[in-house]
């Protein structure tokens, strides 16, 4: 049968939705003429449909052929990028804004009320040991009479004599932190030293149900409710922490603030992308990250230290997500949710409005194509089998695949994180080195950007991951400050790309009936290294080179894992079980995307290597997310709608 394509497949020729599935472009068949097409999956065959008749049909139309003709990046989508930044403000200031709140000086001694009148450096040659290295205990004094040694005009300790672990408290060097925290005003030192890492992996813990929690509403109820009620969630936390006085308050504060984290950015992030053409979908990923990430980033630190106030920065950084619930006021309900839940005529109207927004037209006919196509799509999906995450484990190779995929996206968690929270012992001025440590999100961001679609997954995970490893074992034998500072910052630039190849990676090498499933359970396990990773810094205590060495061989060790993966740039990715388990089957580490040619359109020739088939990929990588956006019913439609390759 011969099918001429109207004009939602002509302007089409994008690639699958949400950004997943790697693009091929369309072709306008004509009466008897032989057109090759190339199967889903790894398929290495092609299949033959020789057209043998003029019957004209309508061409099903999915959400991708109708973006290009209501506006891939017009006006609508740009307020709707614009409309990211507060969000992207708020998931900074939630997963950073804990490090503000816990700072401990470096220097701090044992507060001896007697001694109180006489100067600091008096007091500590009188009352505070020293350690081996010279510098004065954290942890311990002389257990003696104080104002008899005043009375008597003695002025330096005795090392012989008593000690005793601090009785009054302790005294702290504000010079480098110029303001008090929640852990100094609570004296979380000493044999309390690890109540700020249990606090960060409590953190981590609401992370994990909240992500479960919100996902499930928004399937249920909608993209924007999720992101409303996260956000409230995180804003009332916030607020709560600024009154908190014992650290299980704080803990339980911190432990629903981690509802917001990620959940507060991911479903704008991932609702803007949906309404955002495939062409553009690389940019708007990536710099929506790299800009206003980025930018919040950068002026935390900042605002911490102008503040200098720990309960007015847990106000400031919390109020703002209040602001959430004006987001029904422009932004939209995702309408991939909407056709899934049978709304078709409100996805519709939503079309209608970028249309216009944009100055755009579409005929009637082609909105009622695509209902129809929906309907018919909602149809099959209920009677498809029902797929669960254990299927992911049934055979060998899928198995294989998923565990290397949750093994890496842990060591790129826990290395990214640890970096994150390693900044503090680099041994320079945490609110300049959070700064420049937090700066390089945007090269790197900006280089995967324009480097992602050319050379593949694969090998620029491997490669970042090696290089991060690389240089944070390098700075454990540098000298200590500016050089093992540089060198450690280094290292995060490159776990950054890593970070953002990762997830992306894993939805895409997954099969589309447990995409979804599979991408949330490999973020949550990523949740679980993050809990690991406040206690691999508190190896600081230890070794300031500890924690360095440790995120060092799990980068390189990481990024090795990485190369037995299969690539999936310019491949049809799997959409069955079987599919999936066929994926990357006959690839070789040594292919690489790049070297494969482009088709040549003058004369329908293409010379390819043995293992990758190239076609126009439009760049459309999306960033990990959770938040159930994959489990829309649209995004599982049939394969006979795409992957038809020009020969």
């Amino acid at each position: 049968m011969t099918v001429n394509n109207n004009e939602g497949r002509r302007a089409s020729a994008k690639d699958d939705t949400n950004g997943f599935v790697n693009v091929s472009f369309t072709h306008d068949e004509r009466p008897g003429e032989t057109v090759i097409r190339r199967k889903s999956g790894n398929s290495n065959s092609l299949q033959l449909d020789n057209g043998t008749t003029n019957t004209t049909i309508a061409a099903p139309i999915d959400f991708d052929d109708i973006l290009p003709m209501i506006g891939e990046f017009g006006k609508y989508q740009k307020i709707l990028f614009i409309c990211m930044i507060p969000f992207a403000f708020f998931v900074a200031f939630i997963y950073f804004s804990q490090i503000f709140l816990t700072l401990i000086p470096e220097q701090h001694w044992c507060s001896v009320p007697e001694l109180e009148s006489i100067p600091l450096e008096e007091r500590l040659a009188l009352s505070i040991p020293r350690m081996d290295n010279g510098d004065y205990h954290n942890c311990f004094m002389y257990n003696v009479n104080y104002t008899d040694l005043l009375a008597k005009g003695i002025r330096k300790a005795d090392p012989t004599w008593p000690r005793v672990a601090c009785m009054h408290g302790w005294s702290y060097n504000f010079t480098e932190i110029p303001y008090t925290t929640v852990a100094t005003e609570e004296n979380w030192v000493c044999e309390n030293d690890t109540l700020p890492t249990y606090a960060q992996s409590i953190f981590f813990l609401g992370a994990i149900v909240g992500g479960l929690l919100f996902g499930w509403i928004a399937d249920k109820f909608g993209r924007i409710p999720s992101l409303i009620g996260c956000n409230l969630v995180g804003f009332a936390a916030g607020i709560a922490t600024a009154f908190v006085s014992n650290f299980w308050q704080f803990a339980v504060m911190r432990f629903f603030v981690g509802f917001a984290f990620d959940n507060c950015f991911t479903m704008i992030y991932i609702l803007v992308l949906e309404y955002v053409g495939p062409r553009y979908r690389t940019f708007v990923a990536n710099m929506s990250i790299a800009i206003f990430f980025t930018m919040a980033a950068c002026m935390l630190p900042w605002i911490a230290y102008y503040l200098a106030d720990w309960r007015l920065l847990a106000v400031v950084t919390s109020a703002p997500l209040l602001l959430a619930v004006l987001t029904p006021l422009i932004v939209p309900e995702s309408a991939r949710w909407l056709v899934s839940q049978g709304k078709v005529s409100q996805a519709i109207s939503i079309l209608k409005k970028v249309e216009k927004v944009n100055g755009k037209h579409i005929s009637p006919e082609t909105y009622q194509n695509f209902s129809d196509s929906c309907a018919k799509l909602r149809q099959e999906e209920s009677t498809n089998h029902s797929y669960s995450i254990l299927d992911l484990f049934k055979t060998p190779r899928l198995r294989r695949t998923t565990i290397l995929l949750i093994i890496i996206w842990m060591a790129i968690s826990l290395v990214f994180d640890g970096h994150v929270r390693n900044v503090g012992s680099l041994g320079l001025d945490i609110f300049f080195t959070f700064t420049v440590a937090s700066f390089t999100e945007f090269p790197a961001d900006t280089l995967l950007t324009l480097t992602l679609d050319r050379f593949g997954r694969r090998w620029l995970a491997c490669g970042s991951m090696v290089l991060s490893g690389i240089f944070s074992l390098l700075a454990t034998i540098a000298p200590v400050g500016v050089y093992s500072a540089s060198l450690a910052i280094v290292g995060r630039f490159f776990v950054n790309i890593s970070y953002n190849i990762g997830l992306q990676y894993a939805a895409e090498i997954l099969p589309t009936v447990v995409r979804a499933q599979g991408v949330a359970f490999i973020h949550i396990m990523g949740y679980v290294a993050s809990i690991i990773a406040p206690f691999v810094v508190y190896l600081t205590y230890i070794s300031p080179m500890l924690p360095l060495i440790i995120l060092g061989i799990l980068g390189i060790a990481g990024g090795l894992l990485s190369l037995l993966l299969p690539e999936t740039l310019d491949h049809d990715l799997p959409q069955t079980l079987s599919d999936g388990e066929e994926f990357g089957r006959g690839q070789s580490i040594f292919d690489f995307p790049c070297l494969a040619k482009k088709i040549n359109e003058s004369d329908d020739l293409e010379v390819r290597s043995p293992h990758f088939v190239r076609s126009t990929q439009s760049g459309a990588s999306l960033r990990a997310s959770t938040g159930g956006e994959l489990r829309s019913s649209i995004l599982q439609r049939s394969v006979r709608s795409r992957y038809t390759s020009k020969l």
